[in-house]
């Protein structure tokens, strides 16, 4: 039997160059292929596919168990992200009439909360349209929202809940809201 022998493998510099930029060319032509393939299927593959009407029937659940998108969803992408999560809500038939009701006459409104109440602030956004759509959709869920009026020099737009006489219900609403995924504080 003849003996096995090892073979020490020596590349040179040129060598190493050689196959780096060979396998750089190589990744570039994969990145290349995949940007036109991704390109092409952007914003107008979309949009095309939004603009043909699916027929009623044709709507098949999904087997993964994922929600359905509904069938009048917009096809656009300049959507804001409240915009988005308030479109969400699965049917705006559902929402009890006394989300829509306005607050006694003789109860103190909520944009102008008593100085010694609490509030729990939901989020501070930098645009309006946000910071009412953010505001519509916990009106939505039956949260006493309110926008805060912005101090002069300050650019941002406060979506608040309350107000409450005691830090005890401010802490219940700021765990409420936390546990549907949003991230408040309590504020005095």
């Amino acid at each position: 039997m003849a003996a096995a022998q090892d073979v020490e493998i020596s590349l040179g510099t040129g060598r190493l160059l050689g196959l780096f930029f060979g396998f750089v060319v190589v990744c570039g032509i994969f990145f290349g292929l995949g940007y036109t393939l991704g390109h092409s299927v952007g914003p107008a593959a979309v949009t095309a596919a939004a603009a043909s009407p699916a027929p009623a029937n044709a709507a098949k659940p999904k087997a993964s168990g994922a929600p359905e998108e509904p069938a009048n969803a917009p096809a656009t992408s300049d959507l804001t992200f409240y915009k988005t999560v308030e479109q969400k809500d699965a049917n705006p038939q559902l929402v009890p009439a006394a989300a829509s009701t306005p607050a006694p006459a003789g109860a103190p409104g909520p944009d102008s909360p008593h100085p010694s109440a609490y509030i729990v602030q939901v989020a501070a956004v930098s645009k309006k349209e946000d910071a009412e759509a953010l505001a519509g959709v916990l009106r939505k869920k039956n949260y006493p929202v309110f926008l805060a009026s912005n101090a002069p020099g300050d650019s941002l737009f406060r979506v608040q809940v309350g107000p409450f006489n005691d830090i005890k219900d401010a802490e219940a609403m700021r765990g409420k809201l936390a546990g549907d995924g949003y991230s408040p504080i309590v504020k005095k």
